[in-house]
């Protein structure tokens, strides 16, 4: 374990690769699906082989560790940064290889697209027909989408939290790209990889045992054991991968997603499965700012919606019953999770909300949601709560200001950092934000795209929430009708959103450059 923690980031990830990808190959033996059997053994067989190679090559004693230890310090945060760039862009490359050999009527191109979609947990498909792919590379896309989840969580905490980028610098007193000067001891000695490897070993167990729950709780609820696996791979890391086309073909009604619906609030704020300082008289997690957002957005906009039809709708057809009116309910209360966290999957009882209520353009509702995002330090997209509970408050004592000019906000001195620098950096973000998507916007009509589509498509890339596409309007579109160009640009936005704008300018900031 201490040989591993000391291999440079980029092949622990290709070990951890290559011996992933026996998993599908074991999977289709079973199923005597010999080409893909081939496709994932050969492959795993020679990146495991290509890892160790690199790793004998790059190996160093301890004694030479310790000696350029301090140089390597002072280029600490640059190479974080710079690897974990290389592992959204890079690793995919690698990851794309039995993907291609196993499903022989795509282009490498398209496979490297499909790992980028799933390393990132944006769940976008290529593949509109879910028969089209076998099983094996089904589960492998899953399993890809699972591993992108738990690297964003791991990174988050061990490299994008010491540097006080990734939504932590709303909370914090330091500047954004900012080492914490009172690190923990791990943060101040250990380096990256051994930084990383100890994470790992602290939070894959809570990862690891929370799919087997839901894997076991979707499967006797109904699901086929193989569905249910990747759907639980795919709740855990919000990616929205279906080798069935979504929760409604998975058979497991209003149970199933009663249960995704339960896993889906770890995403809403990190202090879900790790606090920052464990104590005993730590506050409850409703207290929680993320947490507390996150549950109002949850309750008014359902409510909201369900009110709707009184207010706004004068008629609706059909025979409406009070069964139908709680379906509706509960599809816009799932639907409101489930794109907050920026997962994607779809309620049976979506399509009854939209009737029940009548809205006419519900894509803008869903926008919204996976624009505002998840927690920090989870596997959730988007803008993060956090960012938006810290102008929240700083929007209430403003108003509080004008009605008394002289009065005192209180609350403590976290309180009033995120009111004051937090705000402010939360609304930086946000015109970063508002600007990446115009861009965007703007490249992608150039290649023909209209206004709708490109603003859906680039929301969706960028938020990391692929399924969005499918339900935003009245006409579902589709990855699969894009050109090449136009699937790059995504790609990459897939990669900003997931490593965040404020990590990227950090990176290009002359002052990370120089020793």
């Amino acid at each position: 374990m201490n040989r591993f923690s000391r291999m440079p980031f980029f092949v622990q990830l290709m070990l951890v690769s290559g011996g992933t990808m026996l998993i599908p190959a074991l999977y289709a033996l079973v199923l005597r699906d010999w080409n893909d059997a081939r496709a994932f053994f050969y492959a795993a067989t020679l990146f495991t082989s290509l890892a160790g190679f690199i790793a004998i090559a790059r190996f160093r004693p301890e004694a030479t560790e310790d000696r350029d230890s301090r140089f390597d310090r002072d280029r600490e945060g640059r190479n974080q940064l710079l690897t974990l760039l290389g592992a959204y862009t890079a690793l995919p490359l690698i990851l794309a290889v039995p993907f291609s050999e196993a499903t022989r009527d795509t282009t490498f191109f398209n496979a490297y697209f499909e790992m980028v979609s799933a390393l990132t947990t944006t769940g976008a498909t290529l593949f509109d027909d879910p028969a089209r792919l076998s099983k094996p590379v089904h589960l492998w896309t899953a399993i890809v989408g699972w591993m992108g989840g738990f690297f964003a969580w791991i990174t988050a905490v061990a490299v994008l939290a010491p540097m006080n980028l990734g939504g932590f610098e709303v909370i914090s007193s330091r500047q954004a790209g900012q080492s914490e000067i009172r690190a923990s001891q791990i943060a101040r000695v250990a380096a990256a990889p051994e930084r990383m490897a100890r994470f790992t070993a602290k939070l894959f167990p809570v990862y690891f045992g929370l799919t087997l729950a839901l894997w076991f709780a979707l499967a006797m609820v109904g699901s086929p054991a193989y569905v249910a696996l990747c759907h639980a791979m795919s709740v855990m890391a919000t990616s929205g991968i279906s080798p069935v086309g979504g929760l409604t073909n998975a058979g497991t009604g209003f149970v199933g997603e009663l249960l995704v619906f339960a896993f889906l609030f770890l995403a809403l704020s990190r202090k879900t499965f790790t606090a920052d300082q464990p104590r005993l008289d730590a506050p409850p997690l409703w207290r929680d700012p993320e947490m507390k957002i996150g549950l109002s957005l949850i309750v008014v906009i359902p409510i909201l919606l369900f009110l709707r039809h009184w207010v706004g709708v004068l008629e609706v057809a059909g025979d409406w019953t009070f069964t139908r009116a709680l379906s509706s309910l509960w599809g816009s209360t799932f639907m409101v999770l489930s794109f907050l966290t920026t997962a994607g999957f779809e309620s049976m009882g979506w399509e009854e909300a939209r009737l029940w209520s009548g809205l006419q353009a519900p894509g803008v509702l869903l926008m919204g949601l996976t624009i505002f995002g998840g927690g920090v330090a989870t596997t959730a997209g988007g803008v993060k709560l956090i960012r938006l509970y810290a102008l929240v408050r700083h929007g209430e004592r403003e108003i509080e200001k004008l009605i008394s000019p002289h009065s005192v906000g209180g609350a403590g001195a976290n309180a009033r950092r995120i009111r004051r620098e937090g705000a402010y950096v939360a609304w930086v973000y946000f015109m970063v934000f508002a600007f990446t998507i115009a861009a965007v916007m703007m490249i992608l009509s150039l290649f023909g795209l209209h206004f709708e589509a490109a603003a859906v498509f680039t929301i969706s890339a960028l938020t990391t929430t692929g399924p969005l596409v499918n339900v935003v309007g009245d006409v579902p579109l589709s990855y699969a009708q894009l050109g090449d160009p136009e699937k790059l640009i995504l790609a990459a936005t897939m990669v900003l959103g997931r490593l965040e704008m404020l990590a990227i300018i950090a990176l290009l900031n002359p002052e990370f450059w120089r020793r």
